[in-house]
């Protein structure tokens, strides 16, 4: 009888597995590692890293694997991960903060793996970039705002764009895409992350694709998606300086400037001046 009950309670538990997975659209289905020790971590991992219709994640205490579902049209890996770090829960990928670790039950805290953070493989280009990006970080985190070196290395690539540079373009894209990665997630204020959340992967992918050519054009067709993610950060965030954004009426795209003249990305000396300012971030 109790091998019985034990079957019956399994299957229930698949069948309740399948039914929320079947409920999400474009599911992708992965297997991760996140670090834990119990059912109370194995409670906390699940809560944060699911979401209805959206994600879902079952973690298993003795092996610390889990299975993470999600709708690839709305959210991704990385996402995932870092929501369960910021409730105290490392993965390969993501550390969870000191703080929140150290605030674990006891039962909770597990063994700490340490993580390698450089890829032997990268390129020299790639290193200096990194050492670039660390500078960076370091005084954004001094002056709290760790959004900055995202904005300031979104200018630099503008100016390329505006120059038809599209060697010096691909590599700040580089640039760019690092200062994306350094970010301190949980340092973010509470609109800042949410939006953040929304932009991340965007803003990921869209600066890959500049990096990864050096066809001027497609650099300037994925600019315009890179600046709305990038206006919508500086909008939550609030600019130390008076932001200007701007619109290419024959592309129909927009961009953002520290200058209010009209240095048009998308065209460069071609069409240099043409474009308006459609709104006035002022500087906090």
């Amino acid at each position: 009888m109790k091998k019985i009950a034990k079957m019956t309670l399994v299957i229930a538990v698949l069948l309740s597995f399948a039914n929320s997975f079947a409920q999400i659209k474009n599911a992708v289905s992965e297997t991760v590692k996140i670090y834990g020790n119990c059912g109370m971590c194995k409670t906390k991992i699940e809560k944060a890293g699911s979401q209805k219709n959206v994600s879902k994640v079952t973690w298993d205490a003795d092996s610390q694997l889990a299975t993470v579902s999600y709708d690839s049209k709305k959210t991704n890996q990385d996402e995932i991960l870092k929501r369960i770090a910021l409730v105290g829960y490392d993965s390969d990928k993501f550390l969870a903060p000191n703080k929140t670790y150290s605030k674990l039950d006891k039962c909770c805290q597990y063994d700490r793996v340490a993580k390698v953070a450089a890829d032997s493989s990268a390129s020299l280009q790639e290193n200096v970039a990194v050492q670039e990006v660390k500078i960076s970080s370091n005084n954004a985190t001094d002056s709290k705002n760790q959004l900055q070196p995202i904005f300031d290395n979104y200018f630099l690539l503008k100016d390329a764009l505006v120059k038809t540079d599209e060697k010096v373009a691909a590599k700040t894209a580089i640039v760019l895409s690092l200062s994306i990665t350094a970010v301190k997630m949980e340092s973010l204020k509470t609109d800042e992350h949410r939006i953040w959340m929304k932009v991340f992967q965007s803003l990921t992918n869209d600066t890959k694709s500049i990096s990864e050519t050096q066809n001027i054009e497609k650099q300037r067709n994925v600019f315009n998606s890179l600046s709305k993610g990038v206006y919508e950060l500086i909008k939550v965030s609030k600019p130390t300086e008076t932001v200007y954004y701007q619109y290419c009426p024959m592309k129909k795209m927009n961009w953002l400037s520290k200058e209010n003249t009209i240095k048009n990305p998308y065209y460069g000396a071609m069409m240099l001046n043409c474009g308006s300012i459609v709104e006035t971030l002022s500087a906090k």
